[in-house]
């Protein structure tokens, strides 16, 4: 699934921080969302989510990205990704 609506910010911050577009459509597809309570959603990997995507394309190709699974991205209510980033600690459900 390609995004077509990714804000400028987000897209220089995904190359900034290394985060490639499989990881964004994977997040947006098997991702944990945490809403904020004014529109937006917060996308991650969570022990269920990381164990829905190991399911439909491996262990192993999980395990190997490794870092990447620690990754985060933030949408609007519009479906207008935000920003994209890694997550350092523990994403507060709303």
């Amino acid at each position: 699934m390609k995004i077509e609506n990714e804000s400028r910010h987000a897209a220089i911050r995904s190359q900034q921080r290394g985060i490639p577009q499989l990881i964004i459509d994977w997040l947006i597809t098997y991702g944990a969302v945490a809403t904020d309570g004014r529109g937006a959603s917060t996308h991650y990997f969570d022990h269920h989510a990381r164990r829905r995507l190991s399911q439909d394309v491996g262990v192993r190709v999980v395990t190997l990205l490794g870092r990447l699974m620690d990754a985060y991205l933030v949408m609007s209510h519009d479906g207008t990704i935000i920003t994209v980033g890694y997550r350092f600690k523990a994403i507060h459900r709303g």
